[in-house]
Parts: C-alpha cells; structure tokens; sequence
C-alpha cells in the first residue's frame, strides 16, 4: 500500500540517525510532514536536509523544549497525529557498577523523556482527531540483563508507562493510541554506546543468543514503527510489539 500516512503529521525524536532516521524516511515516503528532533544539531539538519524533512533542536530532558517543539508544530500544520519517542541512550553496568549520575541520565533520556512527550502531545493529537504514540523500548525491557541495570529498568518503565497512557487516552478520546515496540540489539549507533568497537566476534556472539540468528536490522523497526503509527492498526493500544527473532519467546 502506499500513502499509508497521507494528511497526518508526525514527529520523531531522536531523528538524526538509527531507527528515527529510517523511520522518518518510510514515514515522508508514505506521504506525511514529518519533523524529526534531536539534540544532534548538524547531524539533524543533514538528515532534514536529505529526505526533505523539518528538523528541530530538541533535549528530551528539558520540559521547556518540548513545549516549544510541540507549540512550533501546532503554529506550522496546526495539528499532530503521530508521536514516536526513540530518543535514547544507554549504558553498561550492573547495580553496583553503575553510578549514580549515569542512572539518572539513562531515566532521564529514555524514561522522563517519553513522560514528557505524551504529556505535552496529548492535548493538540486529541485536537488533531485521531493519534499514535509510539514509544521505542528495547527487548531489555522485557529480558532483563546482569549488566544492563539502568537500561533494564528505563526500558521496563517504558513498556509499563505505555499501557497507562494507552488507558487514559482511550478514556479520554478513543482516537488516540498508544503503544510501545521492544527491539532486540541492532546496528546501529546505540550498539557502539554499549560496545565502544562491536567487532564480528562480539556480533556473532550476540546473534547466537537469538534464535532467528540475526541482530534486528533499522528497518526491521522502522516498518514496526511505520505499522503501529498507521491507520492499519487502529485497534492496537496498551500493547507491546516484540521485535527480537524469538529471543524472549525461550
């Protein structure tokens, strides 16, 4: 099917590269305005640039920034009818390694972030007539991991915090939804935050863990995302979609 978004508008975060910057090309493909955000300034503007999108500087963690994004998109299109929160960060440790600043980074950036999304979008996609959140968790929030502490548990929230979102929309308009996907590793720049140089070794060794043998690929996402935001899915909300070759299934 093609323009499977024509007429809707949409925001990513985290657009500058990895699963936003797929998404937001199938996303402009499929004939949404889209805006991709990040605090990646240049790396945002050559993406813009490149699939002739609206980039916007954006720190999730600031409140203050997503009242402006928010408020830049509704003065632009005067609505909003998609939402995926893909900003993201992580990093290994397990409880006792970790310190405490980079806990409150990691809830910061993969966590508060997605809270703040939904707060400050809820109100203009419920305007707007219809809208889908979609919140970028990873297979950590469901598999949890020795070295993984904070990830594990931003990630968790994440899944958790879309359900409850997901209900407060469908009681307060039943044309907003909410959903989180769940992500095994992939290739992407994330990868290199907990692995400074994954080698072919390091890849294979991961890949044995998963069933179907294969790290996820950006497009393997991408099409989740692209799914769940599309009108194809407009009775899915609260759920989780597992993208991870078999590996939670074991």
């Amino acid at each position: 099917m093609a323009n499977r978004l024509e007429g809707k508008v949409a925001l990513i975060t985290g657009g500058a590269s990895g699963f936003g910057k797929r998404t937001a090309e199938m996303f402009k493909a499929e004939g949404a305005v889209v805006y991709i955000s990040d605090i990646n300034q240049q790396g945002g503007e050559i993406v813009a640039e490149e699939f002739d999108l609206n980039f916007l500087h954006h720190d999730v963690t600031n409140t203050a920034d997503w009242e402006k994004v928010v408020d830049d998109i509704q003065g632009a299109e005067g609505k909003l009818n998609i939402l995926v929160n893909n900003a993201g960060i992580g990093f290994m440790g397990d409880v006792e390694a970790t310190t405490v600043e980079e806990w409150d980074l990691v809830h910061k950036v993969d966590l508060d972030s997605v809270f703040y999304g939904c707060k400050y979008a809820i109100p203009l996609m419920r305007d707007s007539g219809n809208g889908s959140i979609v919140n970028v968790s990873s297979i950590a929030g469901i598999v949890a991991g020795h070295n993984f502490a904070a990830y594990n548990s931003a990630k968790a929230a994440v899944r958790h915090l879309s359900k409850s979102v997901a209900l407060h929309c469908a009681r307060t308009t039943n044309l907003v939804r909410c959903n989180s996907i769940h992500p095994v590793f992939a290739k992407t720049e994330m990868m290199k935050s907990f692995f400074a140089n994954p080698s072919d070794e390091l890849v294979q060794k991961l890949e044995k863990q998963i069933p179907a043998r294969s790290l996820a690929d950006v497009e393997d996402v991408a099409n989740a995302i692209l799914f769940l935001a599309s009108d194809e899915s407009k009775l899915i909300t609260g759920s989780e979609l597992v993208i991870d070759g078999g590996l939670s299934a074991q």
